[in-house]
């Protein structure tokens, strides 16, 4: 009896591996968008679908966990990556198997007047900044660095002018910027004494290092160094 082999299909192989990559690349990324903030709920936009409410410790199919809520911002964490997203954000979040060489990027949405803002840190302490491309440097009030744990009285003392009349200001070294999901170390900032600065802006002490794309209403930061 003559046995026969049985030949098997690289068709089929082929095909089954391409699935298998193609579901890997799925699980590591989504977009994700913040619609709204109740309580400790938000409203979350997952790669174009319906918009959904999940409460915080709550996590999504997708593998989207929401950690927490504050004011206009949510803190979201993906393939063990936590980001911390502002209110119409919507953001690319990848995974522990993420594209780009681990490229870090933020997508941010102009808000009232046309300003962009982006919800982030510095120091590990929640900011909410309004992007600047005419500030030098990251830029707050005295007050607001006291908020932050920043020694402001040991940096370079200077004066500016400002709508209330010349100020001291103080330039420090920030060691930890985080804006969306990127991250700078050791960044330059200036210190306006006392309130005469309501907001935290970004400035391109931080933008420089950016490659910055904008779309009508959206702008791309992706970091290049």
């Amino acid at each position: 009896m003559i046995m026969k082999k049985r030949l098997s299909n690289p068709f089929h192989h082929t095909s089954a591996l391409f699935l298998l990559l193609t579901c890997c690349a799925i699980a590591n990324a989504a977009d994700l968008n913040i619609n709204g903030i109740v309580g400790n709920k938000a409203l979350v936009v997952i790669d174009g679908g319906k918009p959904r409410w999940i409460a915080t410790g709550e996590t999504t199919a997708e593998g989207i966990k929401l950690v927490g809520v504050s004011g206009q911002s949510a803190v979201v964490e993906f393939g063990g990556k936590r980001q911390t997203l502002t209110l119409g954000q919507n953001e690319r979040l990848n995974g522990g198997a993420s594209t780009g060489a681990g490229m870090q990027s933020v997508t941010l949405s102009a808000g009232r007047g046309g300003h962009f803002v982006a919800a982030g840190s510095i120091n590990g302490v929640s900011v909410q900044f309004l992007v600047d491309t005419g500030a030098s440097f990251i830029s707050f009030s005295s007050t607001e660095a006291q908020r932050l744990g920043v020694n402001y009285l040991n940096g370079q003392k200077s004066f500016s002018s400002t709508a209330n009349g010349v100020v001291p200001t103080y330039r420090v070294k920030l060691d930890e910027v985080k804006v969306g999901g990127i991250t700078l170390n050791n960044v330059d900032g200036m210190v306006h004494a006392g309130d005469s600065l309501p907001v935290v802006l970004l400035g391109n002490s931080f933008l420089n290092r950016m490659e910055m794309k904008r779309d009508g209403e959206k702008m791309v930061l992706t970091k290049r160094f």
